[in-house]
């Protein structure tokens, strides 16, 4: 959906109270920020509720939204504490919220539903299905994925349901957002939760940085972005400082204000502001190539002192105000802004004076005197209608001046009927024995016969030709784009339904076009559910099964049911980029691989087209504990094969059927981050 404005909102980050004001000094339409918990910023300061409070405030009396970020995956002993989370939130005025998990989107929704959501970035949004699944869900708007083209905006923009909101400039993820599991299953801090270690920016292959991308900066493309009608355009950085935040949503105010590209000075003016190296805008032109990558350099870090050292204090807005005290009706103070923000209240009516009556003197300083607010207002600047002979208490006109400051603020609370939270029932799947397998990239699939696990339903592309009868099952690729949708209906005409009636689905766009063609849906691990009310979320937009997030625990598991993955080298990133391509040649697409620091190897195998899927080091296995499988209700079980030839799978279900430790390998456990021998 097009825009209804001119131009787009400029929405700018704010990690701390100084970075809010400088976002706001700087010409931000919108700012967002994080509360203490649930969003994706773990580390930076962020905000309690005092402080957002305050921030509401703050950004409603200069005419600016406040958006905040509850964009971690939840776990069921969460829920509770988000939902009633999100009703303070709302109570409080912000304008919209920013989610990413399904069972939160949904509880949310129900429990408070006059909040606006943003879906978030981690919600791996890239195509129209995908926005008009989250508007359906109740977003409003969707944050798309960084990695589209020009085209590909525009074309979801002009087609969707929701507004648009794409990223204009800050630091860049290697992987999909919402789709990496890096930090979590290698270092135990998982990114879905806030709390990402960065291995994209550490060295691989003897020292070298492939994985380390350059910052995103649009700024030569804004005329492009007001034309393809997105609705928001939003710059990325609540981790940085107050100086950048200015600096970078100044240039960016100018550059819309002005509708034109910058300058070679504006960009020199961003890079000194921050960069890794340079900037990129390569998934925007589609010229994805190794010149996206970039390490911050000790120049980059010496350019950018001086603008951290930058000092930001609240503005007050000056205000007027008209004030109304007239016998037999009640009090009244509306009240005007200096940039036309008016607001009114209504206070009681006066009484018959009886010593000493009401003075234009007293009533104007009592009721200039604003104290903590944004607001300033002199006694000079109150139009007073008073009528001799009244007397209105101190108490009653503070509490008229208090109302009215409130109101122009943005900050009187908002009602919202109480409720008693009901957390969805335990086990909302029950899909007992339906075990799943999965084979990516090329590998070696063998026959039925010589496969000695009954899988109910395995697994290959849709794109993939000649698939033996062990494959009973498509899997749609994880990243489809709007340019590629007519490629995938054409492999999905091609597909016999009867004899293969499952569908994996790995993205929330793809749930509408497995049930026009008629598939029963198998959900992947990449629709992320760690909640049950994400499980029935998806169970009411038509799943018939359900793979967990391999990022939860066995106990977590059986209170949710569903698949768990018991078997297969956990893919860790789907990248845009072909490192295969780039860093070793299309010949070695089979035996590609990243080494870390302490010789562990990631292999690497192409997904569609030619994205990349980063694979663990690690198997996950659990064939030699499934006593504990068994101790946590685990019916149903997934195997990924990825790497493995043909002989290899059938040794390794062979030992898995057997309940044999696999020798020689490492693996890693379900619910366990570190791998062991």
């Amino acid at each position: 959906m097009k825009r209804k404005n001119k131009l787009p909102e400029l929405l700018a980050p704010a990690g701390n109270f100084e970075c809010l004001v400088a976002a706001v000094s700087a010409g931000a339409d919108a700012v967002y920020v994080g509360g203490k918990r649930f969003g994706a910023r773990a580390y930076a300061k962020n905000f309690d509720l005092d402080e957002l409070k305050r921030a509401v405030a703050y950004c409603h009396i200069h005419n600016v939204k406040l958006y905040v970020t509850v964009n971690t995956l939840i776990e069921d002993i969460e829920m509770r504490e988000v939902v009633e989370y999100a009703a303070e939130l709302y109570r409080i005025g912000i304008d919209a919220l920013i989610a990413a998990d399904l069972g939160a989107i949904r509880e949310i929704r129900k429990y408070v539903p006059d909040l606006e959501i943003h879906a978030s970035t981690q919600m791996s949004v890239h195509n129209t299905d995908g926005a008009d699944e989250a508007y359906r869900l109740g977003c409003s708007r969707v944050v798309l994925a960084r990695e589209l083209s020009l085209s590909d905006i525009s074309l979801v923009t002009e087609r969707c349901k929701s507004e648009v909101e794409v990223f204009l400039h800050g630091a860049l993820c290697v992987c999909y957002s919402g789709q990496c599991l890096f930090s979590s299953m290698v270092g135990g801090r998982s990114g879905n939760r806030g709390e990402c270690a960065q291995p994209c920016r550490l060295p691989y292959n003897n020292g070298k940085y492939p994985l380390s991308l350059k910052d995103l900066s649009l700024a030569g493309h804004v005329r492009e972005l007001i034309s393809c009608g997105v609705a928001s355009l939003k710059i990325e950085g609540r981790m940085k400082s107050a100086g950048y935040v200015y600096t970078v949503t100044k240039i960016y105010r100018r550059l819309l204000d002005e509708g034109r590209d910058a300058t070679a000075e504006e960009m020199n003016e961003l890079r000194r502001a921050f960069s890794r190296g340079g900037f990129t805008d390569g998934y925007l032109t589609g010229k994805i190539k190794s010149g996206m990558t970039g390490v911050r350099a000790d120049a980059d870090k010496e350019e950018s002192r001086a603008i951290s050292e930058i000092e930001f204090l609240p503005n007050k807005v000056k205000a007027r105000a008209k004030v109304l005290i007239k016998r037999g009706e009640p009090s009244e103070m509306t009240l005007v802004a200096e940039n036309g923000r008016e607001a009114r209240a209504v206070g009681p009516v006066p009484n018959d004076a009886i010593h000493s009556p009401l003075t234009s003197d007293e009533v104007k300083a009592r009721l200039s005197k604003m104290g903590n607010t944004f607001i300033s207002l002199s006694a000079d600047a109150i139009d007073l209608v008073l009528d001799e002979g009244l007397n209105l208490s101190p108490g009653a006109l503070n509490a008229l001046r208090r109302e009215a400051a409130a109101a122009l603020e943005g900050a009187a609370e908002r009602e919202l009927d109480l409720f008693e939270y009901a957390l969805p029932e335990k086990r909302p799947i029950r899909t007992q024995g339906f075990d799943t397998a999965v084979f990516l990239g090329d590998c070696e699939i063998p026959d039925k016969s010589d496969v000695q696990y009954p899988f109910r339903a395995g697994f290959a592309s849709v794109f993939r030709a000649d698939l033996p009868d062990t494959v009973n099952g498509i899997y749609i690729p994880p990243i489809i784009t709007e340019g590629e949708l007519q490629a995938l209906f054409g492999a999905l005409d091609r597909v016999d339904i009867e004899k293969r009636p499952y569908a994996l689905v790995s993205n929330l766009g793809h749930i509408a076009i497995a049930k026009k063609y008629g598939f029963k849906i198998v959900i992947d691990f990449r629709l992320n559910v760690t909640n049950r009310a994400a499980a029935k979320a998806l169970l009411e937009l038509g799943a018939e099964h359900i793979i967990l997030s391999p990022e939860l625990t066995l106990p977590k598991c059986r209170d949710i049911g569903g698949g768990v993955i018991v078997y297969g080298r956990i893919p860790l990133m789907i990248t845009e980029r072909c490192f295969i391509c780039e860093n070793y040649g299309c010949s070695k697409c089979s035996s590609a691989s990243l080494v870390d620091r302490k010789g562990e190897k990631f292999p690497i195998v192409r997904e569609y087209q030619h994205r990349n899927l980063i694979l663990n080091s690690a198997i996950t296995y659990m064939g030699d504990r499934q006593g504990e499988l068994a101790k946590s209700s685990v019916g149903s079980r997934h195997f990924i094969f990825s790497t493995e030839r043909s002989g290899e799978i059938k040794k390794n279900l062979s030992d898995f059927v057997a309940a044999k430790p696999l020798k020689n390998m490492t693996v890693r456990r379900v619910g366990r981050r570190k791998s062991e021998g």
